[in-house]
């Protein structure tokens, strides 16, 4: 199993959310958040004066799958996230040690 977790643009959430219902994605946890990468952000013009803005509203997505799985989820996500600009985010895949579903005790890959 793999723990799965994709930062994307949050104008982009609504489009990986459909390709990954699309494929079957066996759920996954949302979070909002601010933040910035290597580009450190970016610099804003409002009525005449430039601000810069350091912290980017983004959305983290994790995603406990089977191994069999995560080189499809990858690839949807990478797919349904591009924009091809600076910020479009990034994914990261660790192992899970153990799963377990708290209603039935059930472990592993038979909890995801």
């Amino acid at each position: 199993m793999k723990r799965i977790d994709a930062v994307v643009r949050r104008e982009q959430f609504g489009k990986v959310k459909q390709a990954l219902a699309a494929i079957s994605c066996p759920g996954m946890m949302v979070f909002t958040f601010r933040g910035h990468g290597k580009q450190g952000g970016l610099t804003e013009t409002y009525r005449g004066r430039q601000f810069k803005v350091d912290l980017l509203p983004k959305v983290l997505l994790t995603i406990f799958a089977n191994d069999g799985d995560v080189k499809k989820i990858i690839e949807v996500i990478t797919k349904s996230a591009k924009t091809g600009e600076i910020g479009d985010g990034k994914i990261f895949v660790a192992p899970c040690e153990n799963v377990i579903r708290i209603r039935t005790g059930e472990e592993g890959q038979a909890a995801v």
